[in-house]
């Protein structure tokens, strides 16, 4: 029986438990691999995130990390997502890794997900004088997508969602328009969705959460993760062996409040981190909401044109990428900073009660700005002033998503029809 994800959330009994046969069903179509390497610079470098700091950083308080999970099918189809504690993933970035991903390991650049946390302690690694950090971050980041693809074992998926209160809107109404201010009447998105990787004696090896909120609790002169950064610390120690993936979602507009001390992030950190937990079910007997996840996989990745009100301006090729785990998982990654509501929308138009969930990351793949839905824009504010956008960005985001979701569908059922019965 398949479920979407509002029916996980609220529907508890509805669920069946992970039967011991379903579990070596998943385990027998699937291989995976994790591995994490520090990215932390290793000499003074700019900071990102916040124009006013001119000042190089002065230390380090949590280590960056670049970490990667590749999933394989049973046909051979590799996925890798990519995890990073950096401001975003610059065009440039990107570019120089799938060159060599396709070169090394023979990833097509769709099967491809790199996903930055946004954390505003991290590196300018796009300027100038960071070059020699920037072809060490490339290096990096193959080196551990070499190290998953070495690491794969026979391996049991499962999805499972909590939620978190750390994100707030931060678009508040006022007199002279829309300020950033916390806004508890705001749209949020406080989903955790979780996907459990676990070797054939059902021990955890890896675990890829997901949250929509900005990480920027603290704005100092020190090299550190934030609350995101916290949390995979936390569930790291608290599961020796594991690899803790977090996936940035649609965040844009959405702050972790309070702020300004340090001790705030990680109080968030421990409340992701424990509603990661929540999502695993921990300490229960039954486990009644971890949904096995099969194959195939298939995975699309194609740009779609935004315009800009200047019509001298060129368009913008922006990025839409959606990965299907067969018939359970839909993960739609965009790109660049998104608003909260892009993830509301998609999550309510595309969800079904037979399934796939739905999960939607942001800051996926390139970093350029914000990208504003038609309300935000036409609001205006913060996130409305990144560039001149045409109010129709959103409808053509969204429509591109929902042509490769049903190409992807469309391909995953075909794939089912034609497999041979037992």
């Amino acid at each position: 029986m398949r479920h979407a994800l509002a029916v996980l959330i609220v529907v508890a009994l509805a669920v069946p438990s992970l039967s011991a046969e379903e579990s070596r069903d998943s385990a027998a179509q699937w291989k995976a691999g994790a591995a994490s390497v520090v990215i932390t610079p290793e000499r003074p470098l700019r900071m990102a995130g916040y124009a006013g700091r001119t000042d190089p950083a002065e230390g380090t308080v949590q280590d960056l990390f670049a970490k990667c999970v590749i999933i394989e099918d049973q046909q051979g189809q590799r996925v890798a997502i990519i995890t990073l504690d950096l401001i975003g993933v610059l065009a440039e970035l990107r570019s120089a890794v799938v060159e060599q991903l396709s070169e090394k390991y023979e990833l097509p650049p769709e099967s491809v997900l790199m996903n930055a946390s946004h954390t505003h302690c991290g590196p300018a690694y796009g300027r100038d004088d960071a070059q020699d950090y920037f072809d060490q971050l490339t290096q990096k980041i193959v080196q551990v997508v070499g190290d998953s693809i070495d690491r794969l074992q026979p391996a049991t998926l499962t999805y499972s969602v909590a939620r978190a209160s750390v994100a707030m809107n931060r678009r508040t109404p006022a007199v002279t328009g829309f300020v950033n201010h916390p806004n508890p009447e705001g749209p949020v998105d406080h989903s955790v969705p979780v996907l459990s990787v676990r070797n054939s004696a059902g021990d955890l090896r890896a675990i890829v959460f997901g949250y929509a909120c900005h990480n920027t609790t603290m704005g100092f002169l020190k090299w550190y993760g934030d609350y995101a950064g916290y949390a995979q610390e936390y569930l790291e120690a608290d599961h020796p062996g594991v690899t803790a993936l977090f996936m940035m979602g649609c965040g844009g507009d959405q702050n972790p409040y309070p702020r300004s001390e340090l001790k705030f992030a990680q109080y968030h950190g421990r409340t992701l981190a424990t509603a990661v937990e929540a999502a695993l079910e921990v300490n229960q007997r039954t486990l009644r909401h971890q949904r096995s996840v099969t194959g195939p996989l298939r995975f699309a990745l194609e740009a779609v044109d935004l315009k800009f009100l200047d019509k001298d301006r060129p368009d913008f090729a922006y990025p839409v990428q959606v990965i299907r785990f067969g018939e359970d998982i839909t993960l739609v990654a965009l790109g660049t900073e998104v608003v909260v509501d892009y993830s509301l929308r998609l999550k309510s138009e595309l969800s079904q009660p037979e399934g796939p969930a739905i999960w939607v990351a942001g800051y996926s793949n390139v970093y350029a700005g914000y990208i504003p839905s038609r309300r935000v824009l036409l609001e205006g504010g913060y996130e409305a002033r990144s560039r001149p956008w045409h109010p129709d960005l959103e409808e053509r985001i969204v429509a591109k998503v929902h042509e490769l979701v049903g190409q992807l569908k469309a391909s995953v059922e075909a794939s089912v029809e034609e497999k041979p019965e037992d």
